[in-house]
């Protein structure tokens, strides 16, 4: 009697617990199918991936107090592979690294550009043209930079995510010439374009590149302003896909939302294929956006020695550079960016 007494209890803990079960099923479809619905309302030309990627390289570069700068790599929601933050040669041993105008990682930390001139023995000069002129470039990135003079790699950033630092190019080329570098806003949550700050995990970081390029009789040849080309191929964190858009070649993210949080696994991520010559002076840049100016109040430089220890270069009152990247400063990672020098 006592086992007969026992079976309907069983059976109604059986349909109970497969009634919990089917319950779970119902949700974890109705995400897929959010997730999906997202996804199918984008009508962008970008590769779509959502959440963290996975960590290839878990830190490019050690330095004291910085932030470690993994690489990794997101599979799209259309089964493309991308490598975040970007693909880059800064383990390449054949392309050349800047030299350090100020540097707190190798404690390489000049107080002036003068002096740090003045530390190069013409070494790290790279010959393009053999009867071209030394150019001179003063650079600040945040984060990460690889310059190209017609196609021809010539320095690339020694710090790939912070401390903040800035460097010097040297090359030897004819007039007129191509400069083409590839910038990148480092991620320390690959895939999603957030790093942890403010007391969030993931708070989106932001980007600026501002250089200044000098002939051998120190004249100031070009900075960078708005009348260079930039164009993005990485942004990221988004929450809501419907806030991008695209107008000609204006890849556009300004109507999305900035807030940080502690939950990076339904951000959504925009990638788009490098041209395969864009770094080349043959490269036609002619239908990409103008580059954005920013302050150096928006880039917030204010504190930085690397930056303030060179304000005669970077803020020269007769040629003032500017901040420059794309039309997001905040959520494009990855941005090309190119001018011609007459």
């Amino acid at each position: 009697m006592k086992i007969k007494n026992r079976l309907p209890i069983i059976a109604f803990s059986l349909l109970t617990l497969l009634g919990c079960n089917n319950g779970k099923k119902t949700a974890q479809t109705n995400s897929e199918v959010t997730h999906k619905s997202a996804y199918e309302t984008y009508k962008g030309t970008a590769s779509v991936s959502q959440g963290l990627a996975k960590v290839e390289t878990d830190n490019l570069f050690e330095c004291e107090r910085g932030r470690k700068a993994p690489m990794g790599t997101s599979t799209a929601l259309d089964g493309t592979v991308w490598t975040v933050p970007a693909e880059v040669n800064f383990t390449d041993a054949s392309f050349p690294f800047a030299s350090d105008l100020y540097n707190q990682c190798t404690k390489v930390e000049y107080s002036s550009a003068t002096a740090a001139l003045a530390a190069l023995d013409g070494s790290d000069i790279i010959e393009i043209d053999a009867d071209g002129e030394v150019i001179t470039a003063f650079v600040f990135a945040d984060n990460y930079f690889e310059m190209y003079i017609n196609g021809n790699p010539v320095a690339k950033d020694n710090v790939p995510f912070t401390q903040f630092n800035s460097n010097i190019a040297r090359f030897k080329v004819q007039r007129p010439f191509t400069i083409a570098m590839k910038l990148v806003d480092w991620e320390e949550n690959s895939g999603v374009g957030t790093e942890s700050n403010r007391g969030n995990a993931h708070h989106a970081g932001d980007g600026g590149l501002v250089a200044v390029f000098k002939d051998a009789k120190n004249e100031i040849v070009a900075t960078t302003n708005a009348k260079w080309k930039a164009q993005t191929f990485y942004t990221a964190p988004l929450i809501d896909l419907s806030c991008v858009s695209e107008k000609g070649s204006l890849r556009l993210s300004d109507n999305c939302k900035t807030e940080a949080s502690d939950d990076g696994k339904a951000y959504y991520a925009l990638h788009w294929k490098l041209p395969s010559n864009w770094q080349t002076n043959e490269f036609d840049d002619s239908e990409w956006p103008n580059a954005t100016e920013y302050t150096n109040a928006t880039i917030g430089v204010d504190n930085k020695p690397s930056y303030t220890n060179f304000t005669t270069i970077f803020d020269d009152s007769s040629k003032d550079a500017k901040f420059i990247w794309s039309t997001n400063v905040v959520l494009d990672n990855e941005v090309i960016v190119r001018y011609t020098v007459e």
